[in-house]
């Protein structure tokens, strides 16, 4: 279900596709993170690396009750503190989206789905 911002102007839709995008392209900035994990897939207990033509498939968007939700399925650094690299993400994903969407983002879980050494 797409978002829905009003203005003096008329409505504008931008749907959880774009959204998810942004997140995820606003997270990959990040120190400390690899990358964007599917958050289906997880073969043999290994996480799925996405590039990045694929980053909504490791970002979930939800309307809840008119708030936006955001779960991030992510691989982390070797070697980084992990809950200092969550809550950077956590901080720039709200931070891009009140800014270039101009959305107010309640909710901004981190899911680390793997830890990788980082090239």
């Amino acid at each position: 279900m797409p978002m829905q911002i009003k203005s003096e102007l008329g409505t504008i839709h931008v749907s959880n596709d774009v959204i998810a995008v942004i997140a995820g392209s606003a997270a990959l900035d990040c120190y400390g993170l690899v990358g964007m994990a599917s958050r289906k897939q997880l073969k043999d207990g290994i996480a799925e690396l996405l590039g990045r033509e694929n980053l909504s498939r490791g970002v979930e968007v939800r309307l809840e009750q008119e708030q936006i939700h955001i779960d991030l399925h992510i691989v982390v650094s070797y070697g980084t503190k992990i809950s200092e690299v969550a809550h950077n993400v956590q901080s720039k994903v709200k931070y891009v989206l009140n800014d270039v969407v101009g959305l107010r983002v309640d909710l901004v879980n981190i899911i680390v789905q793997g830890v990788r050494v980082s090239r």
